[in-house]
């Protein structure tokens, strides 16, 4: 793994140059990694070309304007925000200074399972050279213990086992407590049958009967259920332990990751819309669709508050609020019992993302990333500079830093303001050098447009498919028989659902690639199943009527 180096500055003045040059994201090492082929059919529409809406300019609207234009269809990307990427991308603000910079809505992995989503970047950077790797992902307890993901084996079971091993949250005279047969799910996870014997069950109480040590509880797996911006005592534990699988025991990735060099938009997404164009798409940034209609041909319109237009299809491919409201505006969308699950769907709670431009660097130990738990509401902090260009050329101007904070999972009625001098305060206690730094301008993002993975919510997300041939979903909120989860879940449905329409018009899909789809090992595999089957073996026959009462 190539990375960029640890950049920082030893003292005020002194400051780090900007990255040089482009990092390079590790290529896939995985050889059990599944790859699902594309169905067959024409290389590209042949005659006059179907038209398709994409209603959602985020990640899975991106990978299914990008399938489907590549394949001749005539695409017009709908986005109301006035920026791509989703809760991915980013804007353009202004300091105080006048100094034009770039806002987002907080730091993303892009882990190596990510495929799908490598394989969307790779259109526009085909070696991801605009992507370089983080040499750790650290983790930092408030009781002052530190996990790192750095020395831990790639290969399961080793992966696992590596991690305890080198982990000081887990201490010997802690494991005769834990309760190893309660974990016997996590070895073999497969989906959709994760769901079916977890989805009633929450993380917190998942992680309960395991009775793992405290400390390592906090950083070997609610590090997992807060990446999903909720509090583990509302995530379905099948999410938890999907998510397992995907870094620990089922695939050999590892848990390092990369991120990209420069500003989201600049990196990512304007070459992306650019290459959108090239394929003869339209990209309709800041225009909210009010509504979509079914027409008697099996198409749909969809309308703007500026036009309404006709199209053979349509890709919704929405946030998990956004979705539930254009349904809600589209009556004749959908049958009875589709509307009623989408009605039905949650969005996790309220997340906060401070991003601050001190006066001066932070301490030149200090990671490019930092996961932390026990401080409050503080989940993370990103000192941009170390890897960011846009960050790394303003500290070098005027020997700051720019760190980012983030709050996954903040109380619906907290108070804005409250929050975020606590958010400074943890900080404060993170990083201590940074109590007498002076911030010369800040940025604050309130958003509580996440999907909810509640206990017992998976039957009603949204398939891809809906009771209309001609209109599909996609977004990190759909229900899918695939191990993937977050920005890759994002990605892969996008794809789906674009290879869902292809098929209709006899064109050839795209292939796809996910980690394997069940434990890697047969004799852990062999152990989980026989958990199973003790679990789901019937009540003994009653003997008699006092038996059966």
């Amino acid at each position: 793994m190539s990375t960029s180096p640890a950049r920082a500055a030893t003292g005020r003045g002194t400051v780090p140059p900007p990255p040089s040059g482009r990092g390079t994201a590790r290529r896939d090492r995985d050889r059990r990694a599944v790859v699902l082929p594309a169905r067959p059919g024409a290389p590209r529409v042949q005659g006059p070309p179907p038209s398709v809406a994409v209603i959602g300019g985020g990640i899975a609207g991106l990978a299914a304007a990008t399938a489907l234009a590549e394949r001749g269809v005539a695409v017009t990307l709908y986005e109301k925000e006035s920026y791509l990427g989703g809760r991915a991308g980013g804007w353009p603000t202004e300091l105080r200074d006048g100094t034009p910079v770039t806002m987002s809505r907080g730091f993303h992995a892009f882990f190596r399972q990510y495929y799908n989503l490598r394989a969307l970047l790779r259109r526009t950077d085909p070696a991801l050279e605009r992507l370089t790797g983080l040499p750790d992902y650290p983790l930092l307890h408030a009781c002052g213990l530190r996990d790192s993901f750095r020395h831990v084996p790639r290969t399961p079971p080793f992966s696992a086992l590596g991690f305890v091993a080198l982990s000081p949250s887990f201490r010997l005279r802690d494991l005769p407590a834990m309760n190893p047969g309660a974990a016997l799910p996590l070895l073999d996870v497969r989906v959709p049958e994760v769901y079916d014997r977890l989805d009633a069950t929450s993380a917190h109480d998942f992680l309960d009967t395991l009775r793992f040590p405290r400390s390592a509880r906090h950083l070997a797996f609610e590090v997992f259920s807060r990446s999903f911006f909720a509090d583990p005592r509302h995530l379905s534990a099948a999410e938890m332990a999907l998510m397992f699988h995907i870094y620990f025991l089922g695939s050999s990735e590892g848990l390092l990751f990369d991120v990209p060099d420069a500003p989201y938009p600049t990196a990512l997404w304007h070459p992306l819309a650019t290459h959108l164009r090239g394929h003869g798409a339209r990209v309709r940034t800041g225009t909210a669709v009010q509504h979509v209609a079914p027409t008697p041909d099996g198409g749909h319109t969809v309308a703007t508050d500026h036009d309404e237009l006709p199209y053979d299809a349509v890709v919704l491919a929405l946030d998990t609020g956004g979705l539930r409201s254009l349904v809600q505006r589209s009556a004749q969308v959908g049958n009875t019992l589709w509307r009623e699950r989408i009605a039905r769907l949650r969005t996790a709670p309220p997340f906060l993302v401070t991003r601050l431009w001190l006066d001066r660097p932070v301490a030149p130990e200090r990671p490019g990333f930092l996961g932390t738990s026990g401080f409050g509401s503080l989940d993370n902090v990103s000192v941009l500079e170390r890897w960011e260009d846009e960050a790394a050329r303003w500290s070098a101007r005027t020997g700051g830093s720019v760190v980012e904070l983030h709050a996954y999972a903040v109380p619906p009625d907290a108070t804005r303001e409250v929050e975020q001098k606590l958010l400074l305060d943890q900080l404060h206690r993170v990083y201590p050098e940074t109590r007498t730094a002076a911030v010369l301008d800040a940025r604050h993002v309130w958003r509580d447009d996440c999907p909810l993975f509640p206990v017992g919510g998976h039957t009603d997300r949204p398939t891809v498919r809906t009771p209309h041939p001609g209109l599909v979903v996609a977004g990190d909120l759909v229900r899918t028989n695939l191990p993937v989860a977050l920005m890759e879940r994002a990605a892969t449905t996008g794809f789906l659902a674009a290879n869902t329409l292809l098929e209709r018009w006899g064109v050839r899909g795209h292939p796809l690639k996910t980690v394997p789809d069940r434990g890697r090992s047969p004799l852990l595999r062999a152990l989980a199943t026989a958990s199973a089957t003790r679990s789901r073996r019937p009540p003994r026959t009653p003997s008699s009527t006092a038996d059966a009462l």
